[in-house]
C-alpha cells in the first residue's frame, strides 16, 4: 500500500448500499484508498450470494456465521474471529450465511 495518509473512519457514517443476493441481501458500507477497497458487510440470515466470486480478498467475520463455497466443491465455516484471504483470479467462491454476518473485507 502506498499513497495513503493516515485516517480514521466512523464506519456508522459511510452510507450503505444494498446488493441483493439469489436470497437474502447484503449492506456494504465501502471505502476507496486508491485501488484498495474496505468494506465493512451484513449478510441478511437466509443470504446467498448471487454469483461466483474471482476477486481476491482478505476476509474477517466480526459476528455471526459465514460459510464459504469454492466453486470446486469445497466449504468452509467460518465463525467471529475467523478469516480467510485468497488471490484474484484463484479459487471462485460464493458467501452463504443462514444465520446472517457482519464482515470486515479488504480488497
Amino acid at each position: 500500500m502506498s499513497g495513503i495518509p493516515f485516517g480514521t473512519t466512523d464506519w456508522s457514517s459511510v452510507e450503505p448500499t444494498v446488493h441483493p443476493g439469489e436470497e437474502g441481501h447484503a449492506t456494504w458500507r465501502t471505502r476507496q484508498f486508491n485501488d484498495i477497497r474496505v468494506r465493512l458487510v451484513e449478510y441478511s440470515p437466509g443470504y446467498l450470494a448471487d454469483h461466483w466470486c474471482s476477486k481476491g480478498h482478505i476476509l474477517f467475520v466480526l459476528d455471526g456465521e459465514l460459510v464459504t463455497e469454492l466453486k470446486d466443491g469445497r466449504v468452509f465455516t467460518l465463525t467471529a474471529g475467523q478469516s480467510y484471504q485468497v488471490a484474484d483470479q484463484e479459487e471462485p467462491h460464493r458467501s452463504i450465511s443462514a444465520k446472517g454476518a457482519k464482515l470486515f473485507i479488504v480488497d
